[in-house]
C-alpha cells in the first residue's frame, strides 16, 4: 500500500522529499498540539484550584489560624 503515489523505491531519495504521511499538515498539528495543551493547563488550574478551596474549608479554622501564627 503507498500514500505518496511510489510504486517502484527504486529512485534517488533526494528527489524522493518527504516519505511520512500526514505531508504539509506540520502546520495544523501544531496548531492542534498548542491548543490542546493550553486547554490541558487550563483544566487543571481549574481542578487543583477547587480541590485547594475544598481543602482550605476543612478542619477547625480557629485551630488552623493557631498552628499558623506559631511561626
Amino acid at each position: 500500500m503507498s500514500t505518496n503515489g511510489y510504486s517502484n523505491w527504486a529512485v534517488d531519495m533526494a528527489d524522493v522529499g518527504a516519505i511520512y504521511p500526514f505531508q504539509g499538515s506540520e502546520v495544523l498539528m501544531v496548531i492542534v498540539g498548542v491548543a490542546f495543551w493550553i486547554g490541558w493547563h487550563r483544566i487543571q488550574f481549574v481542578r487543583e484550584r477547587e480541590h485547594l478551596e475544598k481543602a482550605r474549608h476543612t478542619g477547625d479554622e480557629e485551630k488552623v489560624k493557631a498552628q499558623l501564627e506559631r511561626y
